[in-house]
C-alpha cells in the first residue's frame, strides 16, 4: 500500500436508494450507512491511508425534508456521543469542515470538544464534512488571501481545510463531485463505485485503493522513462 500522506476521500452515497430498495425508511440507509463508516475508520491505516475525508452533509442538503435532516443531526450527535473515546484510543484525530454556525449550540459543542479530546491523536486524522461546500471553502480562502495580500496558489491551498487528494471514491454509481474538494481533488484519481454506501466494506476499500496503484500519476508531465 501507499505510504506517507496517502489522502483518501469518499462520498458517501446511496443511503436513501439502499434502504427504498428494500422497503425501509429512509433514515434506516443512514443508520447503516454510519455502520460503513465505522467500518472504513477500522480499515484505513491498515491500508495505509493517514488521512481520511468523508462527506456526510453538504451545505445544500437542508433542502431535504426536515424530518430527514432532523434524522441525520441526530445521527451525527450519537456517532459523537459513542465514538470519540474510541478514536482516542484508536489513535484518529477528529476534525471537521465545513460551516458550524447553522447546527445547534449543543452540536456545536460536541463537534469543538470531539476535536480538542483527539487533538493529539497521530495514526489517521478524519475530516468529516457536515454543512460543507466546496465553493463557500474557496470563497472564504480567496477572502482570507485578500486580507492578507497573498496571491498564489499555496496561499489558497493553505487556506482550505482539507490537503490536496489522492483518491476520490464515490459510491453508488453515481459520477459527479458535488461540490466537494473542488479544489483539492485537481489531480485525484477517481473511483466510482457501484454499491451502495451502507454495503461499502474493507473489500470496497481495498478494491478501489488497488485501482488507484494501477494508475499512473503524471500531474500533466510525461510518464517515468
Amino acid at each position: 500500500m501507499k505510504s506517507g500522506n496517502f489522502h483518501v476521500a469518499i462520498i458517501m452515497d446511496g443511503n436513501g436508494r439502499w434502504a427504498a430498495g428494500r422497503g425501509l425508511p429512509r433514515l434506516e440507509g443512514h443508520r447503516r450507512g454510519a455502520d460503513a463508516l465505522d467500518r472504513t475508520v477500522r480499515t484505513a491505516p491498515k491500508l495505509g491511508i493517514t488521512d481520511l475525508t468523508l462527506y456526510a452533509f453538504s451545505s445544500d442538503n437542508w433542502k431535504r425534508p426536515a424530518g430527514e435532516v432532523r434524522g441525520l443531526m441526530t445521527l451525527f450527535r450519537r456517532y459523537l456521543e459513542r465514538e470519540v473515546e474510541r478514536c482516542v484510543d484508536n489513535g484518529v484525530r477528529l476534525q471537521f469542515i465545513g460551516r458550524r454556525d447553522r447546527l445547534s449550540p449543543a452540536l456545536q459543542s460536541l463537534v469543538a470538544a470531539a476535536e480538542k479530546k483527539t487533538e493529539h491523536c497521530t495514526r489517521l486524522r478524519l475530516r468529516i464534512a457536515i454543512d460543507y461546500s466546496s465553493r463557500d471553502a474557496i470563497v472564504s480562502a480567496a477572502r482570507l488571501c485578500a486580507e492578507r495580500l497573498t496571491w498564489s496558489r499555496d496561499a489558497i491551498a493553505a487556506a482550505l481545510p482539507a490537503p490536496d487528494v489522492d483518491l476520490l471514491i464515490r459510491t453508488a454509481g453515481e459520477q459527479r463531485l458535488s461540490d466537494f474538494l473542488l479544489w483539492e481533488a485537481a489531480y485525484a484519481e477517481f473511483v466510482f463505485l457501484d454499491c451502495m454506501w451502507p454495503d461499502f466494506s474493507e473489500d470496497e476499500l481495498r478494491r478501489a485503493i488497488g485501482i488507484f496503484q494501477k494508475r499512473q500519476r503524471k500531474f500533466g508531465a510525461l510518464p517515468a522513462a
